[in-house]
């Protein structure tokens, strides 16, 4: 087994001892042998012991240790000895560490940062200057583009106000128009109604004057009513009265027939309140109304037929 340190220690502490007690022993028998005590007192005996008489662990001592005694040195490790095996160790309870607080998060110090803090020059008064010079320059640039853009925004919401105010206007002058026109329309409706009415009771005798009794017959001035209001009733139902004829208004038709109502020919005559277009119209519902009324009405049927048609509403 290999010898520890510890033994080592161990045998130079027993050597030691035993080394002073030989010398302790040696110093009392130089005193004894040195001389006789006052007094003349018989000398000491001494009995010196045999090494044989010793122990067998106290006769290994003295022969390994013969040598003066003198401090241990310590013994160099040799360096190219064998490895010898080492002893087991013997399991310990190691001590329990104090525990720590468990700490949640672990810093990491941003060396990003501590860099760009580092690398950054301090900037001197006139840096500094310059750079509040561009700054306010930047500012300005951007207060000016932003009233710009105002400005823009301004003109673009002024120019739809004012297509609006156009659109307004424009909507108000065709509805003026239109009234106008309606209101023109209205008067002379009112003048040709107003006309119209001054000459009916003239018209109406003169259109029983002018019709001649039927060949064979005598003039029927009931028959000859009823024959004219059964000619407005056929032709009035062929005519749609346009917007610039009021009602009431009159107009004198010449109509060519022959026997049986069958319309030859038929013209608008004076007195006529229509305009051109309305005259026209009714020529043609007098074409659409034929055969004219005849059946019942011989006695007063005449080929040529001066009739005065009213405006009426169905």
């Amino acid at each position: 087994m290999r010898e520890t340190k510890a033994d080592t220690a161990q045998a130079v502490g027993l050597a030691l001892a035993l080394h002073g007690l030989l010398i302790v022993a040696l110093l009392l028998s130089a005193l004894q042998w040195g001389g006789a005590p006052e007094g003349g007192g018989s000398p000491m005996a001494t009995e010196l012991t045999d090494a044989s008489d010793l122990s067998a662990a106290m006769q290994r001592t003295l022969r390994s240790k013969v040598a003066p005694v003198q401090d241990p040195l310590p013994q160099p490790e040799p360096e190219d000895a064998l490895p010898q095996p080492e002893p087991e160790p013997i399991p310990q309870d190691a001590p329990t560490p104090q525990q720590q607080a468990p700490q949640d998060f672990i810093p990491v110090p941003d060396d990003s940062v501590q860099e760009q803090v580092v690398d950054t020059p301090t900037p001197n008064k006139a840096t500094e200057q310059t750079v509040q010079e561009a700054k306010r320059q930047q500012d300005q640039v951007d207060l000016t583009e932003q009233e710009r853009q105002l400005e823009i925004q301004r003109q673009q919401r002024l120019t739809a106000m004012e297509l609006e105010r156009q659109k307004q206007l424009e909507d108000i002058r065709r509805k003026r128009a239109a009234a106008a026109r309606e209101a023109s329309l209205a008067e002379q409706r009112l003048a040709q109604l107003a006309d119209a009415q001054a000459r009916n009771a003239s018209s109406a005798q003169a259109d029983a004057s002018q019709a001649t009794p039927g060949a064979g017959g005598q003039g029927d001035p009931g028959l000859m009513a009823a024959y004219q209001a059964a000619l407005q009733a056929a032709i009035k139902a062929k005519w749609t009265r346009p917007d610039s004829v009021p009602l009431g208004a009159k107009c004198k038709l010449v109509i060519r027939q022959i026997t049986g109502g069958a319309v030859i020919d038929v013209q608008v005559s004076s007195p006529c309140s229509y305009d051109e277009q309305a005259q026209r119209s009714i020529e043609a519902a007098v074409l659409k109304a034929q055969p004219l009324p005849y059946a019942g009405f011989e006695k007063v049927f005449n080929r040529q037929l001066n009739f005065t048609f009213t405006a009426q509403d169905e």
